[in-house]
């Protein structure tokens, strides 16, 4: 049997490495790598690898950021890969699968790879998902736990992006439309309301029954009927602005003032 696996490591070098040992081995068969943590989330939720070798240091999202991201969704194996010992304890500790402190050489990194085979064969999934838990717990636990960057989708992919660069939502049934500074529109499949509860209250405020504004992207307000406003956006687009929400308007202004 044939297990498919992900590098994911920011170094060209390091991705070479275990890339050579890997192809060693006709049990595992690479899907694809992964230069940083955004594009290891987006890779691993398109091939659903049984493995993934992730490096813990990386730009943009480190490699338990990425665990964070993709496990209500994939569960994958892990082995962790890094230079630094005091993170290789730490997802030791936990009992995760294995990790392989750099640089190892081809006798540890198959030593590793023997267990996570073993592993692999009788479905024993290690204690990962508590390091994961304990993640979770540890992001919660911080006054900012607000969502910092989207899954979204867009002619069959997945893309993450910040919430930062989103300037409104627009939800039509049972899917929401992203539009962002880049004028790019993605999908999310979910609620609004459960959308907004993910979103840090003093940026992203909902203005109507449809529509969540990023008020960093607000030039002006126009006002309308019946005690409506028409808000004009920095890209050029217009939201209208409820009569149903307007005592959100309260705290816009505070915002703003």
């Amino acid at each position: 049997m044939k297990y498919r696996c992900l590098i994911i490591d920011d170094e060209v070098l390091a991705r070479d490495v275990i890339r050579t040992f890997v192809q060693h081995d006709h049990t595992i068969e690479i899907t694809d790598e992964a230069a940083n943590g955004s594009e290891a989330v987006v890779k691993t939720l398109q091939h659903k690898p049984d493995v993934i070798f992730l490096d813990i240091q990386m730009p943009e999202l480190d490699g338990f950021e990425v665990l964070r991201e993709i496990w209500p969704y994939h569960q994958p194996f892990v082995v962790f890969t890094t230079a630094f010992d005091q993170y290789a304890l730490r997802a030791f500790e936990v009992n995760a699968i294995d990790y392989l402190l750099k640089p190892f050489d081809e006798i540890r990194f198959h030593q590793s790879l023997g267990r996570l085979k073993e592993r692999l064969s009788q479905k024993s999934q290690p204690r990962i998902e508590e390091l994961v838990n304990s993640l979770f717990r540890d992001q919660k636990e911080k006054e900012d736990n607000y969502l910092q960057r989207l899954l979204v989708k867009e002619a069959g992919k997945m893309y993450l992006v910040k919430t930062d660069d989103i300037t409104h939502f627009s939800a039509d049934g049972n899917y929401i439309s992203v539009y962002t500074t880049q004028k790019k529109v993605y999908t999310v499949y979910e609620s609004l309301g459960s959308l907004e509860n993910r979103l840090d209250p003093s940026v992203m405020i909902r203005v109507g029954r449809s529509n969540i504004v990023n008020m960093n992207f607000i030039s002006e307000l126009e006002t309308y009927f019946n005690g409506e406003y028409i808000i004009h956006l920095t890209t050029g687009e217009k939201v209208k602005w409820t009569r149903g929400y307007r005592d959100n308007i309260k705290a816009f202004i505070a915002r703003m003032g």
